[in-house]
């Protein structure tokens, strides 16, 4: 299959499941159990007119996908007019909706931690690459020594580990020398001096950390596999043979092709780390998009979850084609074969 033909397929690929995802997005936030109403407005004297009066004013007294009832009728438009249709209309024209906690739209909800969450995401990944490379090249060009054995040991544990509980031990260890949650330091510093972005930096410490260790293990993991395959193909032998030094073969020879796998664990990880992060922001009260999303499940705010999530898998699924170009750019036979 030609470039000309491969690209066009993994974009339609990708908007198929980019039409699966929005419609399991509305469906599931539908069909968890309570009364979102009841949820918000915790009052014994909310009366069942003012109850109603809510839900048409959000949207809930519509049917889901399609009222049979008009439909039967012959009413064609009554019986489309559901909270699916509404729900599809309001993307089209880049609305995601009002929260039925705040009355916030929640477009402006999310633009104003996205950012927030990038900052912990990049940091995380950052350091994650380079220790994973580090020591899975150490790992491989070690293989079978204490050196081999001890990285495999801790990598296997920290890939195991769920995200919170290490989060938690992090927590636990670094008491009183770090701070524990949050962004800042209330009345610290005036956003935007240095002195903020160097206490921004402070706090992020702990959850940019537990990002990289987990994510750093299954770096570590690919690169020591794939770096050890390549250390036992003939050109290594020859490159030794010419009297290279062994940081040199590991730089020029086995980095570069050991490289492959990685660029496409790196895109698709980067996806899911960024999901990953509502463990992470819960545990150390990051402000966030996950601590959003932790906060909005307890109230039942519907329209902050869709949102949230639909960025979040918008956010997974363009790293999945960005890691298939990627590949198909550095291995033609991925998109020849």
């Amino acid at each position: 299959m030609t470039r000309t033909g491969y690209l066009p397929r993994k974009l339609l690929f990708a908007l198929v499941t980019l039409g699966i995802v929005i419609t399991f997005n509305f469906v599931l936030f539908r069909v968890l159990p309570g009364d979102p109403v009841k949820m918000l407005f915790r009052n014994p004297r909310l009366t069942q007119e003012a109850q109603e009066r809510i839900r048409v004013q959000f949207g809930l007294d519509k049917p889901m996908f399609l009222d049979t009832e008009a439909l039967l009728n012959g009413d064609l438009g009554a019986a489309f007019d559901s909270q699916f249709t509404a729900y599809l209309r309001n993307l089209a024209q880049g609305n995601l909706g009002v929260s039925f906690a705040n009355r916030q739209d929640v477009g402006e909800l999310l633009r104003e931690r996205v950012w927030r969450t990038v900052l912990l995401v990049f940091s995380g990944e950052l350091l994650a690459i380079f220790l994973g490379m580090a020591v899975g090249l150490l790992a491989a060009w070690k293989r079978g020594t204490r050196i081999d054995a001890a990285a495999l040991i801790l990598g296997l544990l920290a890939w195991a580990l769920p995200t919170f509980f290490l989060g938690i031990i992090l927590l636990l260890l670094a008491r009183g020398v770090l701070p524990a949650g949050g962004m800042v330091t209330p009345g610290y510093a005036q956003p935007g001096t240095l002195a903020y972005w160097l206490d921004v930096a402070k706090h992020l410490i702990l959850p940019a950390t537990t990002l990289a260790i987990v994510n750093a293990s299954g770096y570590m993991l690919i690169m020591r596999s794939s770096t050890v395959e390549i250390l036992a193909e003939d050109y290594i032998l020859t490159a030794k043979a010419k009297g290279l030094s062994n940081l040199r073969i590991l730089r020029d020879h086995a980095l570069k092709n050991a490289m492959l796998p990685m660029v496409t664990l790196i895109a698709l990880t980067l996806g899911y780390t960024v999901g990953g992060a509502i463990q992470v922001e819960t545990v150390f009260s990051w402000p966030g998009i996950g601590r959003l999303v932790y906060d909005s499940v307890a109230k039942q705010d519907y329209p902050v979850l869709q949102g949230a999530f639909l960025l979040l898998a918008v956010i997974v699924i363009l790293a999945n084609l960005l890691a298939d170009i990627l590949y198909s750019a550095l291995d033609p036979r991925v998109r020849l074969g």
